[in-house]
């Protein structure tokens, strides 16, 4: 399972160093794609295929499921993870997650994130505020 809080940062060739413990997790050939809330998602490659799965199941025919799938598919590729335990980021993806030099990569479970420091900081102070209301909000989902 993928967890935990991990500061780092980018060099100057868009390499992300990942953090020992979730690069053990993410195997071989993890998928790098865009993610929600601008940041990046990283699935190993295990659990993307399940993600691939639920998105070949959503209905051509409805618009908001193509526009996810193209927003969540046009972005993704298989990284490699080299001997430094670190995977490249393309210009495109940095962009969108308005990466900089810090970085902050979560683990979620099932995925790894990678967040701009400043846009993680601000995210996580709002949801920080709004705990409680969230996790009133959850019990419909049965936690």
């Amino acid at each position: 399972m993928l967890l935990g809080e991990f500061k780092h940062n980018l060099d100057s060739k868009n390499r992300l160093t990942i953090p020992a413990k979730l690069r053990m997790e993410l195997g071989e050939k993890p998928v790098l794609t865009r993610g929600l809330d601008n940041c990046l998602f990283i699935y190993p490659h295990r659990d993307w295929q399940i993600f691939m799965e639920k998105m070949n199941n959503l209905p051509l025919g409805q618009k908001k499921a193509r526009d996810f799938k193209r927003f969540m598919l046009s972005g993704a590729s298989e990284v490699e993870i080299d001997e430094m335990g670190r995977v490249l980021i393309p210009d495109s993806l940095k962009n969108y997650a308005g990466l900089e030099k810090s970085i902050v990569v979560i683990g979620v479970s099932d995925r790894v994130e990678l967040w701009s420091e400043n846009i993680w900081n601000e995210y996580i102070g709002e949801a920080e505020k709004m705990s409680g209301d969230i996790a009133e909000g959850l019990s419909e989902f049965g936690i």
